[in-house]
């Protein structure tokens, strides 16, 4: 499945269902190990970039007072630079790899 995190008009981070673009240019390409039980509290992107998750589970809680579980194959576009933000715990059996890839 595909998501946007974004900031909206109230200042707090929101997901919804995304359809990405076709052609997005990319920069690089992080690849990312987080341990189970790991938990960043309420942080903002650090750039626009998506973030797919490979193996294991995360959940993302946003403003609005949502918790949103991702898992293998989800995609996130990541545009909540400002305002609130978001939080980020590893959920479920195993730990998180992701990968990270900014966009223009």
């Amino acid at each position: 499945m595909y998501y946007r995190l974004y900031t909206g008009k109230d200042n707090k981070t929101h997901m919804e269902e995304f359809n990405p673009p076709n052609n997005m240019p990319a920069t690089s390409v992080v690849f990312r190990n987080q341990p189970l039980g790991t938990f960043i509290d309420w942080h903002t992107d650090p750039r626009k970039q998506f973030l797919v998750t490979l193996e294991g589970e995360v959940e993302i809680g946003t403003g609005d007072g949502i918790l949103h579980i991702l898992g293998p194959g989800d995609m996130m576009l990541a545009e909540d630079i400002t305002g609130q933000g978001h939080t980020t715990r590893v959920i479920g059996n195993k730990d998180r790899i992701s990968i990270a890839i900014p966009v223009e």
